[in-house]
């Protein structure tokens, strides 16, 4: 395992070199792509380029090597017990609808309930009013404490209601405050309930172990993590998986199919219609084994070095209000300046070369419970340095007197 360098590590990536004027603190949108995982998705298009699965030449069975590989490959990265296990779609949304669109009608029916936290991106609440509130199944929410963290008490009292699924973010897209998995899910299976978990915010900063956290289901989005875009994992212990209908049908999902029928494949094609994501596949595999490649609690005593010196420099310029907590914290704050619109202090952070996000962060139930337009979010990565922070600081200290001159 390599040691962490993070200079080294940032020399990894090309868009460093191609654009260095740009503090890069968007992380939690969507990561840059080193080296390797470039001339993975290139390799295939180059020298491997067809059809998988279908194809009788040698070039399809090459293909189908190459992505099953990665299926493989990216099983054992998260600790799945076997590559069937893993599900290729199109990210972490099209992963929860998949759950939620599954579940409907066989595991779920009119009358059960469904429990949410109030940290969740919209793609952990949408499917599940898409697919589940219209046809009878309540959704109840966990609460947040005045330190934004979700509270337990008030948790421990909605899994009374006995629910019959719990689904959870791994680490807020919003704050980036860490939930306490282990409990909770544990908490959750002693009241019968199936488990799932948005990883695409923790994986990055995690890692993910699935048969260590024990959820039934696990997703998350390869472009947040080093890979490309386009493509996401579906995790699923074989039962849990076993149980969903599948949302989408055609191509190799099938097993035979007349105009009066149609039987299903095995998993994991039951669950993969159309043409796979042969390439993102690739390059997430890639991606996975990079970052696996480097030790990563040295990687997370950088980011936490990097957000101290954030959090140290936040309190010489007055007039902020922090939203995120420092502790239990994967890389992520956001904040705002005094009355000022969120989209106003990212613009002129953008003038300085700095790359934020202001907005509501796809968590507008969080912001409307606030009586918030948003905030400014700075997401921290692995490549980032103090220098990042520095520049950082000070771009926002320019940007907060303008706007309150």
């Amino acid at each position: 395992m390599l040691a962490f360098n993070p200079q080294q590590f940032r020399q990894q990536f090309p868009f460093f070199q191609q654009q260095p004027d740009w503090i890069y603190l968007d992380n939690a949108a969507t990561t840059h792509k080193p080296q390797p995982v470039l001339d993975a998705i290139s390799h295939f298009y180059q020298a491997a380029n067809s059809n998988v699965h279908r194809g009788a030449h040698r070039l399809s069975q090459q293909a189908t090597v190459l992505f099953e590989q990665a299926r493989a490959d990216i099983a054992q990265c998260i600790n799945a017990r076997q590559p069937t296990e893993v599900i290729f779609c199109s990210g972490s949304t099209a992963a929860l609808n998949q759950i939620a669109f599954g579940l409907m009608h066989g595991y779920l029916k009119a009358g059960d309930r469904i429990l949410l936290s109030a940290l969740e991106h919209h793609a952990n609440i949408v499917p599940w009013q898409l697919h589940c509130q219209r046809h009878g199944v309540i959704i109840d929410v966990i609460p947040l404490t005045k330190e934004h963290h979700l509270d337990q008490q008030a948790y421990q009292q909605l899994l009374t209601l006995k629910p019959k699924l719990v689904s959870l973010t791994q680490v807020s897209n919003v704050l980036g405050h860490i939930t306490p998995l282990p409990q909770m899910l544990q908490q959750a299976k002693a009241v019968g309930a199936l488990t799932v978990v948005d990883g695409a915010q923790g994986i990055v900063h995690l890692g993910a172990d699935v048969q260590q956290l024990d959820c039934d289901f696990y997703v998350f989005s390869g472009h947040k993590c080093y890979g490309p875009t386009g493509i996401g994992i579906l995790y699923g212990k074989q039962a849990a998986l076993e149980q969903l209908t599948p949302l989408l049908g055609g191509g190799e999902m099938i097993a035979e199919v007349s105009f009066s029928h149609t039987s299903f494949n095995q998993l994991p094609f039951r669950l993969e219609a159309g043409t796979p994501p042969i390439a993102g596949a690739i390059g997430l595999a890639s991606a996975l084994k990079f970052i696996q490649s480097y030790n990563k609690n040295n990687i997370i005593l950088h980011k936490q070095d990097l957000l101290n010196e954030f959090y140290q420099g936040l309190k010489k310029i007055p007039g902020l209000d922090i939203l995120s907590s420092p502790v239990h914290n994967a890389g992520i704050v956001s904040l705002n300046v005094q009355a000022e619109h969120p989209s106003d202090v990212a613009s002129l952070l953008d003038q300085q070369y700095v790359a934020v996000r202001g907005g509501k962060h796809c968590a507008m139930p969080f912001f409307d419970q606030l009586a918030l337009p948003g905030a400014v979010r700075f997401s921290f990565a692995p490549y980032n340095t103090s220098a990042d922070v520095a520049s950082s600081l000070q771009a926002l200290k320019q940007a907060v007197e303008i706007l309150t001159a």
